[in-house]
């Protein structure tokens, strides 16, 4: 049998026609700005999020990272999520890079509206740092997705005191499917928004930072600065414009599953899915009983079913391309054999 994983979504592998398009993609030099898969890839991203400009880079951490540096000035301060990406898995690059300090709202439980971030923004005063960028993740690292309603009144409010914003939009387009609305409705709230190729899109690696043409220029740059950027990128670019073309407009299917996988694991006495995190791709448990998280994992493990072991308690599983119901059933008989051991 195939290893089965459901450790996270990143773990998608390119298909074969990705492999195809990689091996007969056209390729310049994109430092020069004339590697043309690069371009299409570019251009393609930046329509269909219905912005000016788009710029590849090598990983969704960079294009984070590479947007708080470009919109910012050294000793800002940002607005953004306690428990978003960017602060608690991100490695705290933003003091190494841009040099800022970041001001935390909860986001554990119900997004915060725009009146909430509002109070954090600082007034002028010489004790205080500026406040120069809110960060918003959608969908967010918990499966939730936040509604377009709230996202159009953070992007006003902030608009109102000339402070932009920037989206982690990693899976930005389950948000999309989950809100059964064009990406472009997602992406019109923000001024920047970067989003994966590799995670559930199947291309091998990537990902895209869209914005302005002023500010894409300026962040051209700015990858430079940080080492990433590439000279024959195409070769992987190629994939990556098969995933925004064609993956993008199937993830409602890794919805579907993660809805079927959540009904499977509520048969069992011992296992409760958190149901509040339950808009994308993403399943969140807990399992109780007498056994060790790692006795779990490596009885998959030896079925070849790959799992994480729980954060903070919580076990989560993940559907994407690889995974159907069929892996389901598999990963289920592999947890009634372990508990029945």
């Amino acid at each position: 049998m195939k290893q089965i994983d459901f450790r996270s979504d990143t773990v998608t592998h390119p298909t074969e026609e990705m492999l195809q398009a990689a091996m007969n993609a056209q390729f310049g030099d994109d430092v020069y700005g004339d590697d043309p898969t690069v371009n299409q890839l570019e251009a393609i991203a930046a329509e269909m999020l219905g912005k000016e400009a788009a710029l590849f880079v090598p990983s969704g951490t960079f294009g984070n990272q590479l947007s708080i540096l470009t919109h910012t000035l050294r000793g800002d301060e940002i607005i953004l999520g306690r428990h978003c990406h960017i602060v608690e898995h991100e490695a705290g690059a933003a003091s190494v890079i841009a040099g800022v300090q970041l001001y935390f709202f909860e986001d554990s439980g119900a997004y915060p509206k725009a009146s909430e971030l509002e109070k954090l923004i600082r007034l002028e005063d010489l004790h205080y740092p500026r406040t120069g960028l809110i960060c918003v993740e959608n969908a967010r690292s918990n499966g939730k997705v936040i509604d377009l309603e709230t996202l159009k009144g953070i992007k006003e409010m902030a608009e109102r005191h000339h402070i932009p914003v920037h989206m982690d939009g990693a899976r930005i387009f389950n948000a999309a499917a989950a809100l059964a609305c064009d990406v472009k409705e997602i992406a019109q709230h923000a001024d920047s928004i970067m989003f994966c190729l590799s995670k559930g899109l199947c291309a091998p690696v990537g990902s895209m930072l869209v914005g302005s043409r002023a500010f894409i220029d300026k962040a051209r740059k700015n990858r430079k600065i940080m080492g990433g950027a590439m000279r024959q990128a195409g070769i992987i670019a190629a994939p990556g414009i098969i995933a925004i073309e064609k993956m993008t407009k199937r993830l409602a299917e890794d919805h579907e599953n993660a809805a079927y996988l959540a009904e499977r694991l509520e048969s069992f006495d011992t296992i409760n899915v958190i149901d509040e995190f339950r808009d994308i791709n993403m399943v969140f448990c807990t399992i109780d009983g007498d056994f060790e998280a790692f006795e779990l994992v490596d009885s998959l493990m030896q079925k070849d079913i790959l799992i994480n072991p729980p954060e903070g308690g919580i076990w989560r599983f993940v559907t994407h391309y690889w995974v159907g119901k069929e892996q389901i059933d598999a990963l289920i008989e592999g947890i009634q054999t372990f508990f029945a051991e």
